[in-house]
């Protein structure tokens, strides 16, 4: 039957999986949070959005109090990444075109969701998705791996998903990242090398992990074949549906855009503080 919070009568879908490279980073962090706002407080069925971007490095808070962080970003800038800095926790990852981002946005309105709650619909999501292969899907923290969380989703010890949350005013987006394809140990690396410009061994208050790429792998390396992004939507849906929900395609309402707007007024603001 799968996870309470996924047993939702309708799910609204916003697939932005294919905006392609002009599709930048805060604007779907501006989306999720206008599609909080708006389940909230009941205005919108739950949804699912997903998302991807090109060649991005996603900042946490804590990323931006590194003592170089400047050569941290000309770094990864050199290399053609766009950085930014996200609105909620966590530390930086790696989003490009075989990294796929799902957003689970549940209404809080009748008993809260505790933030276990929302790790666990999301694990057991992953977990129905790829079901039809051996493989085994553990949620626990990946030492050495870029972001590390308790619901690091791993496969033999290699993570390929991470998962953060963010809550406004009774929504709760459930956010995951799945490395699909490419190398998740040379998206390591990279991350690796960030911190190392970051830092320049000077020691910090906050401890930055100690990455260790091979740690990271992603599904299509660890189930031993080419997966698209496109066949892990499919999964997706196929899977939504499963559990007997009605899926209905979407985009953003004529009343939720002023308030997009205004998310993304203060994602743009706050990188331009940050960064």
């Amino acid at each position: 039957m799968g996870h309470e919070l996924l047993q939702q009568p309708k799910w609204r879908i916003i697939d932005q999986s294919h905006l392609g490279p002009m599709f930048d980073a805060k604007q779907s962090f501006a989306m999720d949070d206008t599609l909080c706002t708006a389940v909230g407080q009941g205005a919108s069925e739950a949804v699912v959005r997903t998302w991807v971007h090109h060649n991005t490095i996603v900042l946490g808070i804590q990323d931006t109090k590194l003592p170089h962080l400047s050569q941290g970003i000309s770094f990864l800038q050199e290399r053609g990444y766009h950085v930014i800095v996200r609105n909620s926790g966590g530390l930086a990852v790696v989003l490009d075109e075989g990294v796929l981002n799902i957003s689970l946005i549940f209404p809080e309105a009748k008993k809260s969701i505790d933030i276990n709650q929302g790790y666990e619909a999301m694990w057991e999501l992953i977990k129905q998705m790829f079901s039809s292969y051996e493989a085994t899907i553990e949620a626990r923290e990946i030492v050495g791996s870029y972001c590390p969380g308790s619901y690091d989703l791993s496969i033999g010890g290699k993570k390929f998903a991470g998962i953060s949350q963010r809550r406004i005013r009774g929504g709760v987006a459930v956010q995951i990242y799945v490395c699909v394809h490419g190398s998740g140990s040379a998206r390591a690396e990279l991350i690796r090398q960030f911190y190392e410009h970051s830092l320049q061994g000077e020691p910090t208050k906050f401890v930055y992990p100690r990455i260790v790429p091979e740690t990271m792998a992603s599904l299509s390396e660890l189930l031993g074949e080419p997966l698209a992004i496109s066949e892990v939507m499919l999964k997706l849906l196929q899977t939504l549906r499963s559990f007997g929900a009605e899926l209905y395609p979407s985009s953003l309402a004529e009343e939720e855009w002023p308030l997009y707007e205004l998310y993304l007024q203060r994602m743009i603001e706050r990188n331009e503080k940050v960064l």
